[in-house]
């Protein structure tokens, strides 16, 4: 696996300014079905991981409308997918620290935890 550079993640107040401001952005689930039915944040494009090597067409084309942040439950899928969408040329791609688990902790705690 290569190296991952620490500015390859954003943390959950930089996803929520960036949702504020607004700035143009897509934020991508890359949980499970299961996973985004028991919680979500509103917005969020779900692309289950391993969905994602099938659907580089439509991720490329996410990202040509701007920056992509990804997110999972604690924040190592969502790496994992960064790094697999870096190798294969996408960018401006970035992982949110802490998945949605951080989200509702420091966000929304009305985001159910599990």
């Amino acid at each position: 696996m290569p190296e991952i550079d620490p500015v390859w993640e954003v943390t959950v107040g930089d996803v929520k300014r960036m949702i504020d401001a607004p700035e143009p952005f897509t934020l991508i689930d890359v949980r499970e079905p299961e996973e985004h039915q028991l919680c979500r944040i509103p917005g969020a494009k779900l692309i289950p991981l391993g969905d994602i090597p099938n659907r580089l067409n439509e991720i490329r084309a996410l990202a040509d409308q701007g920056p992509l942040v990804l997110h999972c439950h604690h924040g190592k899928r969502s790496m994992n997918a960064t790094v697999f969408l870096r190798n294969n040329g996408i960018e401006d791609v970035k992982s949110m620290a802490g998945g949605i688990d951080e989200w509702s902790a420091q966000i929304d705690p009305s985001v159910p935890k599990y």
